[in-house]
């Protein structure tokens, strides 16, 4: 005879039990910055594929070292996009028993190695070039198919670089701060990278077209190296930015202080609970964030009622930050009214 199970026989366990409490349907919040994400990163993609094939092409016409590194700067592109878009579709990986974080902090790993690439890649093909030309000197060619490509190089990247824009100020709308500012704390390396790369690369356009104009003025070709120089330092530039931000998220990066404060808020904001003296977070992946907290309950208060609470205290953090992941509580003693504010990341 089978003994009934009773619902604490059935209560889940392991990364099941780990689940969090959805208060709505915040799925569909989650996802759509992702999906946005991807759309940026392929329209990059094939527009520095193309402007990279379109470059060579007139670089090898007119024998210009910029056009040359141009062209190099696009392909580095076009592979770093490859790189973003393989760092979107690892890291929203569900979790398993051997990760039971997830994958988020994969997308690091790969932004990180896309920035090594644009420096390795772009930055130092350009400046090695471009110091070559300045030595050795070119032979130069028809300047005018440089000049189209230049134009439509532009023209592309900027449609390009209007889309990241657009994400970036919608975005930085939603948490009600600048666009600069949601750059620097936007956990979304993906969209920060086609940013700043479409960035550079209108600047890098510009300084090509300089460097070709001053050298059919003047008929001295080293103007020509000294753009390829200046778009090789750009890149690198860039490509430092980058890679700073990959490495703090690799190493576990906290959240905002203004979220940080919005949490700690919410959590001492709960009848049963006197204080918060310790709260730490973890930027687990682009949406994925991870939320550890001492909790000083009200002494008179019982173990249902600290469950009670802890589920509530999880419903309210999610019902207003759904990248809230996991939140883990632990009771400890305090004193009320000593929260811990001021912390996680203020750049």
């Amino acid at each position: 005879m089978t003994t009934p199970q009773t619902p604490e026989d059935q209560l889940p366990v392991g990364l099941a039990a780990a689940e969090p409490l959805d208060p709505t349907d915040s799925s569909q919040q989650s996802e759509q910055p992702e999906n946005e994400s991807v759309g940026t990163v392929i329209i990059a993609g094939l527009a520095n594929l193309a402007i990279a094939v379109a470059k060579l092409v007139a670089g090898l016409f007119s024998g210009s070292a910029a056009m040359v590194s141009e062209s190099a700067h696009s392909l580095a592109d076009t592979i770093t996009e490859v790189f973003l878009f393989v760092a979107l579709r690892r890291g929203v990986r569900p979790a398993d028993e051997e990760h039971p974080f997830g994958y988020g902090k994969e997308s690091f790993v790969w932004a990180f190695i896309a920035a090594v690439f644009t420096f390795v890649g772009g930055a130092g093909f350009s400046i090695y070039h471009g110091i070559e030309t300045i030595v050795h000197g070119e032979e130069m060619g028809a300047f005018l198919w440089s000049y189209v490509v230049l134009a439509v190089s532009f023209a592309a990247e900027g449609t390009s670089f209007l889309k990241a824009r657009r994400q970036v100020t919608g975005a930085s709308r939603r948490w009600g701060i600048t666009p600069s500012r949601f750059l620097r704390l936007t956990p979304d390396t993906t969209v920060k990278a086609v940013y700043f790369e479409d960035s550079a690369a209108l600047i890098g356009l510009v300084l090509a077209g300089a460097g070709l104009a001053l050298t059919e003025l003047t008929g001295n070709t080293a103007w020509d190296g000294i753009a390829s120089i200046a778009i090789g330092l750009l890149l690198f530039v860039v490509a430092a930015i980058l890679a700073r931000t990959n490495a703090s998220l690799l190493v576990g990066r906290a959240v905002p202080r203004r979220m940080h404060n919005q949490i700690a808020a919410d959590l001492a904001s709960i009848p049963v609970v006197d204080a918060v003296p310790t709260l730490l977070t973890m930027q687990l992946g682009p949406g994925d964030v991870l939320v550890a907290a001492k909790v000083d309950f009200r002494d008179s208060v019982s173990g249902g009622e600290i469950e009670a609470a802890s589920d509530d205290a999880e419903r309210r953090l999610r019902a207003r930050f759904p990248a809230i992941r996991y939140v883990f509580l632990d009771p400890t003693r305090g004193t009320a009214g000593r929260n811990h504010v001021d912390g996680g990341v203020d750049i």
